[in-house]
């Protein structure tokens, strides 16, 4: 499967959508909701070849999927790298839909509950069928640096969402996030999987300033890259190894009948 990052990044598109801001990312509950939420009603039709805006609107109990392809809900309804996705089809990145759809429960929906939606929906409409497996693969290990974290413990209710935010070009600002959700956040710069091994397990506040691969060269004044970033400002360290991580073997799917 190849997997472009334009793909991954349109993934995280989702925690923009949730939110007000640019690039905010918002955490999965870790507390299960009584009843899992499901589509009351979903329209599932393919995107125009023309087409080009992509992204997940959701407002209330209202879900709209504008021009994602299969890899892009997987990586969503599961939190996954695409490269933890295993034996797709080439069509899960080549075919695009729109899905709009309601949940059959009122109120805002959170980021865990548009997962189990995902999740539902690509089992019931798409035929998604895997099977879970340990495999040894390429991941950058995110662990604590020599000297400690240079990390700020937020103030914020810790059972309030957390907030992540930039301008796209090099500079994120973070409150009230976790190591899950920085990770979950800055998975689309990265072109493996990141893996937590800090140990952090509390709610922190912090910013990060990096010059992206992509950026032009000759400013002096330019922050470091990413790796150096993460280090000399939180305290981080970012290492690639080879380490046991969840993949998802893709044991069959279909395209869904347009309605």
């Amino acid at each position: 499967m190849n997997v472009g990052r334009s793909a991954f990044v349109a993934a995280c598109v989702l925690f923009t959508a949730l939110c007000s801001v640019p690039f905010h990312a918002q955490a999965v509950a870790t507390t299960p909701a009584i009843a899992a939420p499901t589509f009351e009603v979903a329209t599932i039709k393919p995107t125009e070849p023309m087409h080009r805006n992509r992204g997940f609107h959701v407002s209330g109990n209202r879900v709209n999927i504008e021009n994602q392809d299969v890899t892009t809900l997987i990586v969503i309804g599961y939190s996954v790298h695409p490269k933890q996705i295993v034996n797709a089809p080439d069509w899960f990145d080549t075919a695009r839909w729109t899905i709009d759809g309601v949940a059959d429960k009122e109120g805002k929906l959170s980021v865990a509950d548009v997962q189990v939606m995902v999740q539902k929906l690509l089992a019931d409409r798409f035929g998604l069928k895997f099977k879970r497996e340990q495999r040894e693969i390429p991941v950058y290990a995110l662990t604590v640096a020599k000297g400690g974290p240079k990390l700020e413990t937020s103030k914020a209710d810790p059972n309030a969402l957390p907030n992540q935010n930039g301008n796209g070009k090099g500079r994120m600002q973070f409150q009230n996030t976790t190591m899950t959700t920085f990770l979950l956040g800055m998975q689309s710069e990265f072109d493996r999987p990141l893996v937590d091994q800090t140990g952090l397990d509390g709610h922190y506040d912090f910013s990060l300033r990096w010059t992206p691969d992509t950026a032009p060269a000759g400013d002096a004044d330019a922050p470091p890259g990413m790796f150096t970033a993460i280090q000399e400002q939180l305290g981080l360290k970012v290492s690639p190894v080879k380490a046991p991580a969840n993949v998802l073997v893709i044991e069959s799917a279909e395209k869904p009948s347009a309605n």
